[in-house]
């Protein structure tokens, strides 16, 4: 799988984790040159409190585009050091 923004390949793994519908990259395949911090949060009530990174490539910004969970509750382990994306990031197969 890679995920894709503005041209550039900001994951690429053989093994990603599905969870509802997105795909949780391992955190070692996703390339930080794309990273910014965020302070954005939220919370699941079953997968625990989401971290943000906002993506940066060329010059585009993309808030909160990057999501992970750094203490996932137990239901959601599996996810425990994954990313994930959206607002435009493609992922594809």
């Amino acid at each position: 799988m890679k995920a894709i923004w503005n041209g550039a390949v900001i994951a690429e793994s053989e093994h990603t984790v599905v969870v509802e519908g997105n795909h949780y990259f391992p955190a070692e395949s996703v390339n930080p040159a794309y990273l910014r911090p965020s302070s954005h949060h939220t919370v699941c009530p079953w997968k625990g409190t989401a971290s943000y990174h906002t993506l940066e490539v060329d010059g585009q910004r993309n808030p909160e585009a990057a999501w992970f969970y750094p203490e996932p509750k137990e239901a959601a382990r599996q996810i425990a050091g994954h990313i994930a994306f959206w607002k435009g990031v493609e992922v594809t197969g």
